[in-house]
């Protein structure tokens, strides 16, 4: 890639002296939007590392018809030039240098130990909603992280947590199955692979293998398995393999339920254009079709949800619109190639400074447990008085979540998590039956305190590492990141040995001040910036063949003209009365 023109390199330094000085987030939106510009190229260029350094893996051959113009099931031949770029089973990439992001070895690796932080510093004293969202947001965030990485863990391998004094853990050690090695990997490296695909093509639907594709289809008129009362009709441990069987719960089969109910409609309108088209061609397209919709859900509708501070409304709606505006895309298409007047959807692709993947930041930005409640209430669309009180368990693991779903009805669970808060991204704020969690395997595991470990054995550099790696200012204080509590300061102090640089990343993310109207840190937003529009930008069905010609004119009129709202009232029309006037389908319902 050329080096960056005098101009650009003085703009972004222009831009990143007005964000350390005043910070984006205190300007006005279109000013903010020029400095979040700058902060995004100045990432583009200093924060992409090829794990792979430039010697990728080779992808299996394949006939040009079975990938010009489809997705294929494991993610290759997206980037023609580079077949096996973003296919599944190739590694995670960074955005830390490569010799910045070596995993922990002990006795690091337990400095401190991660059970303590979990009691500590982050089980759930008492819920604290985020009263912006609704408990659809927690489940949405789940659903597209199964989509996009996976590590998968290796139960012959165990890492041991020691149990800290006085814990009530019931044996000596929590026993971790370690993360799965990289069997490319050069002898002590730090690299992994992400068993699925690295591209947003919606495989936590449709899987990231060829025998898990074919499982969920029906091989007749391009339509995926929903029996007749609108089920899921296969064994939810499948569908629930794709990702992480063990994060199957409720939320996940609800949006599982709805996207596979959806990709059977697109298959609908496009059997009455194209009648002569055989199983193959319907499935392809509207895989197409559903997995872009899905992208645009989470640019314009998730994102500002979550991040709901007056530039960011603005900037995500130009990620797919440009600033131009969706009404002037609408009558008049792209006014030019440039992303930020037309939009990245039908531009150039662009992979900027290292090959497309998911990094191993951008997972442990990610980790957001805290939004998922312990507790849910079940309310009926037709009665104020009847309700159910469940915990997660009740609703955890596929026997439990079609059981509910059966019981109870889908449009009343909708419901019942439309109108619900999530918790907080924060501090003391994760769910407390995380912290004994029942594993598929009969494995009992602390989640929490997994999730510090996780990023420490992955190479993450703890907190004031990593925003230093980000052009940030490292914190000098406890205090900086305790949440406002001077307790939580000093029992910080105390985990962490005075010692400001142990902080892990997770933790000083969860601890900082938020931006106004941000539902997780600033930190964790610099990887989201540069993350979001980069699985856009590098997929070349979101860019060169985001046509009529690759997705057909009955598919961008689908995607043009549909979001989390309507497909909800397309299969679930009885949720009329309560999404009257919803403006986003992830923002608290009204109750009936």
């Amino acid at each position: 890639m050329p080096k960056p023109s005098l101009l650009t390199h003085l703009f972004l330094k222009t831009t990143e002296v007005i964000d350390r000085r005043i910070g984006w987030d205190k300007l006005p939106p279109i000013l903010g939007i020029s400095v979040l510009v700058g902060i995004r190229d100045a990432l583009r260029e200093h924060n992409l590392f090829d794990s792979y350094q430039g010697r990728p893996p080779q992808a299996p051959p394949l006939a040009p018809a079975d990938y010009l113009t489809v997705r294929t099931a494991n993610g290759s031949y997206n980037d023609l030039s580079e077949p096996s770029m973003g296919m599944a089973d190739t590694r995670f990439g960074r955005n830390v240098p490569l010799a910045e992001g070596r995993a922990e070895q002990l006795p690091e690796l337990m400095d401190p130990n991660p059970r303590l932080i979990s009691t500590k510093l982050l089980q759930r004293r008492e819920f604290r909603p985020a009263t912006t969202l609704n408990v659809l947001a927690a489940a949405w965030l789940q659903f597209e992280t199964r989509d996009w990485f996976s590590h998968g863990s290796d139960t012959n391998r165990m890492i041991e947590i020691p149990r800290p004094p006085d814990d009530d853990w019931p044996e000596d050690t929590i026993k971790v199955p370690a993360t799965t090695a990289d069997p490319t990997a050069a002898p002590g490296g730090s690299t992994f692979l992400n068993t699925e695909t690295h591209w947003w093509d919606a495989s936590q639907i449709y899987g990231s293998t060829q025998d898990f594709q074919n499982a969920i289809r029906t091989h007749r008129d391009g339509k995926v398995r929903i029996d007749a009362d609108g089920f899921i009709d296969i064994p939810p441990t499948l569908i629930g393999a794709s990702g992480g069987a063990d994060g199957w719960w409720l939320g996940m089969e609800l949006m599982g339920t709805i996207f596979m109910r959806e990709h059977n409609a697109i298959c609908d309108r496009l059997t009455a254009s194209y009648p002569s088209w055989d199983d193959d061609q319907l499935f392809n397209k509207a895989r197409l079709i559903n997995a872009a919709l899905i992208a645009k859900i989470h640019t314009i509708e998730w994102t500002p949800a979550i991040l709901g501070h007056p530039t960011l409304q603005i900037g995500m709606r130009a990620n797919w619109f440009g600033l131009a505006g969706e009404r002037v895309k609408e009558l008049f298409g792209r006014l030019s190639s440039s992303d930020a007047l037309s939009g990245i959807p039908g531009s150039t692709a662009d992979h900027h400074t290292a090959p497309y993947s998911i990094t191993e930041d951008f997972v442990t930005v990610y980790r957001m447990h805290p939004l998922v409640p312990d507790d849910y209430e079940f309310l009926s669309l037709t009665s104020s008085v009847d309700t159910r009180t469940m915990t997660f368990s009740d609703i955890h693991g596929g026997a439990n979540s079609r059981g509910v779903l059966k019981s109870l009805g889908v449009a009343e669970c909708l419901y019942s998590l439309g109108v619900a808060h999530p918790g907080a991204v924060t501090l003391h704020n994760s769910p407390k039956f995380m912290r004994d969690f029942e594993r598929a395997d009969e494995h009992a595991l602390d989640l929490i305190a997994t999730d510090i470990l996780r990023s420490r054995e992955r190479g993450v550099p703890r907190y004031n590492n990593f925003r230093r790696a980000l052009r940030l200012n490292p914190v000098t204080s406890f205090d900086q990141i305790s949440g406002g509590d001077a307790s939580t300061a000093a029992a910080m102090a105390e985990i962490y040995g005075g010692d400001i640089e142990k902080v892990d990343t997770m933790v000083g993310m969860f601890g900082e001040k938020l931006p106004a109207g941000f539902g997780f840190s600033d930190t964790a937003f610099r990887i989201f910036v540069l993350m979001a529009t980069r699985r856009l930008k590098s997929d070349r069905f979101y860019t060169v063949d985001f046509t009529p010609r690759v997705y057909t004119p009955e598919g961008m009129d689908w995607i043009d003209h549909n979001d989390m709202t309507s497909v909800l009232l397309r299969h679930y029309p009885e949720l009329e009365p309560t999404l009257r006037g919803q403006r986003n389908a992830f923002a608290p319902w009204t109750r009936i």
